[in-house]
C-alpha cells in the first residue's frame, strides 16, 4: 500500500484505496490524477513524491466522489498547488453537499455525511486543454458521474477513473454505482477506441486492453436492466424495486448502500423510461412503475 508503481518513463500511480495518477514534467514537476479519500492519503502522496525531489504542480480531478477528491484540500495547503476538474464536477467539488444531497434525494442527515460520501469542499477551476501538462490529453468518460475525465500521459498510459469497475466487485456487490446508464454505455463503447499501451482504473488491476472488462460491465448493466423490467411487469414501487434488487442478488441494506445502490437504481428507472421500457404510474398517491 501507498508503493510508487513506474508505468512509463514519466508516469507512475500510488497504490491506494483509489490509485493516484503521477505525470512528472519538466525535469521534476509532477500532476497528480486524483489526490485519494482524505487528507492522510494525499499526505502520504506528497511525501512519497518529494523522496524523489519532485515538485507537486497540480492536480486533475477525475469526477467528484469523495474517494477522488478527499486529499484536495490538504495538497493545496501544503504544496500550494491548483486543482481543476471538468463541469458538474468541480461545481460538487467545491460544494460537496451537492454529492450528498443528489444521493438521498434532499437535505441528507448527519449520518449521511460520513468520508466515503462526504469530501468536504475545496476549490478547483474549470478543467481544459491550456492547463495540461506538456503531452497529457484528457477524454470525457461520463457515466459513473455527470463529468468523469480520463487522462492519459505521454507515455500512453490512461488513468480511467471509475469508467471500469472489476470483476471482483461486480461479483460482490453486482450493482456498481451509475449517474447516468445511457452515457455509461456510451463510455464503455469510447473505453474501447482508445489509444494506449495501458489503462489504469482507480479500483482494479492495470490493464492492456479494455475491451473484455468492457464487456463483462455491459452485459452487468443490461441484466439489472432486464431484472427491472421483470419486476416491473406489474406496477411496482420504488422501494420494493430496490428490495427485490438486494434479495436478488443476496446484498445487504445499510444506510450508505440505501444511498448509493438507490441512487443508481433511480437512475435505471429513468433510462428504462427513457428509452420506452417502462413508465411512471400513480395510484393511490403513490408513485410506480411498469413494464410497458
Amino acid at each position: 500500500m501507498y508503493e510508487l508503481k513506474q508505468v512509463g518513463e514519466s508516469t507512475y500511480y500510488i497504490n491506494c484505496p483509489s490509485k493516484i495518477g503521477v505525470c512528472v514534467y519538466d525535469g521534476g514537476k509532477a500532476c497528480f490524477v486524483d489526490s485519494g479519500m482524505e487528507s492522510g492519503h494525499g499526505g502520504q502522496a506528497l511525501e512519497i513524491i518529494r523522496e524523489r525531489g519532485w515538485t507537486l504542480e497540480m492536480i486533475i480531478n477525475t469526477h467528484s466522489h469523495a474517494d477522488h477528491v478527499g486529499g484536495n484540500k490538504f495538497l493545496q495547503e501544503a504544496a500550494g498547488c491548483p486543482a481543476y476538474a471538468a463541469g458538474a464536477d468541480a461545481a460538487i467539488i467545491r460544494h460537496s453537499i451537492l454529492n450528498t444531497s443528489l444521493l438521498y434525494g434532499g437535505y441528507p442527515p448527519e449520518v449521511m455525511k460520513e468520508k466515503l460520501l462526504y469530501s468536504g469542499d475545496s476549490d478547483v477551476m474549470e478543467l481544459d486543454d491550456s492547463i495540461l501538462p506538456p503531452g497529457v490529453k484528457t477524454a470525457r468518460l461520463d457515466g459513473h458521474s455527470f463529468a468523469m475525465t480520463g487522462v492519459r500521459s505521454p507515455d500512453g498510459v490512461w488513468f480511467l477513473a471509475d469508467a471500469l469497475a472489476s470483476e471482483s466487485m461486480l461479483e460482490k456487490y453486482h450493482i456498481p454505482f451509475i449517474r447516468n446508464v445511457a452515457k455509461h454505455l456510451e463510455t464503455l463503447s469510447a473505453l474501447e477506441k482508445l489509444d494506449g499501451r495501458l489503462f489504469i482504473p482507480s479500483h482494479g488491476r492495470p490493464l492492456v486492453e479494455t475491451g473484455p472488462l468492457a464487456d463483462v460491465n455491459r452485459r452487468k448493466i443490461l441484466e439489472i436492466a432486464r431484472k427491472i423490467q421483470d419486476i416491473c411487469a406489474a406496477p411496482a414501487h420504488f422501494e420494493d424495486i430496490l428490495k427485490k434488487l438486494f434479495d436478488s442478488y443476496g446484498l445487504k441494506m445499510d444506510i450508505r448502500q440505501y444511498m448509493l445502490t438507490g441512487s443508481t437504481i433511480r437512475s435505471f428507472l429513468s433510462y428504462l423510461a427513457d428509452t420506452g421500457a417502462i413508465a411512471p404510474c400513480a395510484e393511490e398517491n403513490t408513485l410506480l412503475w411498469k413494464a410497458v
